[in-house]
């Protein structure tokens, strides 16, 4: 899977320019936008006029745009959940095309940047996480499709472990600690007015994934690196049974595997 372009990938090493956000004049004016923005957008009263609002502010200081907000789906690499305007908020300085494009290459397999926007705890630049992983192959068709429609890089604001928020530039993102910490208290206060507005959606509610204790006990010590005989003697439970929690939390979790079965228990927060 390949999206040609001629822009060259965060992990090639090309030497790009970066997004003026630093120096001792912006951080000061982006606190004191933020702080008003923080004061107001209660008073604002659609998701458009949020995003917008937020979008006002950090490209006249950081030259990033707001992406937006999206509810993450409650079983990790499903799509379906995925609705503009009930549980996904984009701004209208997203390029068109490049959602739908996204979503539905997703649904196939989910770029390293989800599997971040899950789990992380502390915000994150797409460029950062790209240097560190190197992704190649399959890993690389988000990098691409990005790099396609103009989106050099992200920062990802991971918002109370339900929601992703994020911003956009088209050049490389260094952000200094305090302008980290102002963008991200945006983006917390402009999703916890999005939740506000966002109509009700049946459609996420689902059954989600419920795994019993037996069945943690057993997938934490397949994490551990433990076969079912240890496992057996370790809980006190009998080999079939063992394999038979294993098979009822793989299908609850969709996994095709009991590897696949840890992973989607640990994306999902499921244990630790």
């Amino acid at each position: 899977m390949s999206l040609r372009v001629k822009t060259m990938g965060y992990a090639r090493g090309a030497a790009t320019q970066p997004a003026p956000c630093a120096g001792s004049a912006m951080p000061s004016q982006l606190a004191t936008d933020l702080l008003r923005f923080t004061e107001t957008v209660d008073s604002l009263d659609t998701p458009e006029a949020v995003l917008d609002a937020l979008d006002g502010i950090t490209w006249r200081s950081c030259h990033a745009h707001v992406l937006g907000a999206e509810l993450l789906p409650l079983n990790f690499g499903t799509t379906d959940s995925l609705v503009v305007g009930k549980t996904v908020f984009l701004h209208k300085s997203a390029p068109k095309g490049w959602w739908e494009q996204r979503t539905g290459l997703s649904a196939r397999s989910p770029a390293p940047s989800d599997v971040a926007a899950r789990l992380a705890l502390a915000p994150f630049t797409t460029s950062e996480m790209m240097k560190s992983l190197e992704p190649i192959g399959v890993d690389r068709w988000a990098v691409e499709l990005n790099l396609k429609h103009g989106m050099r890089d992200f920062f990802g604001c991971p918002i109370g472990g339900r929601w992703i928020f994020a911003y956009w530039s088209p050049k490389l993102m260094h952000l200094e600690e305090n302008q980290r910490a102002l963008l991200y208290l945006g983006a917390a206060f402009a999703t916890t007015r999005l939740q506000k507005l966002a109509p009700p959606f049946t459609g996420r509610l689902g059954k989600g994934a419920c795994l019993t204790p037996r069945e943690l006990s057993v997938l934490r010590s397949l994490s551990l690196g433990h076969r079912v005989a240890e496992i057996s003697k370790d809980l006190g439970l009998g080999e079939e049974t063992v394999r038979s929690h294993i098979k009822k939390a793989q299908a609850k979790l969709g996994a095709r595997n009991s590897m696949q079965s840890v992973a989607q228990a640990m994306r999902l927060r499921l244990m630790p």
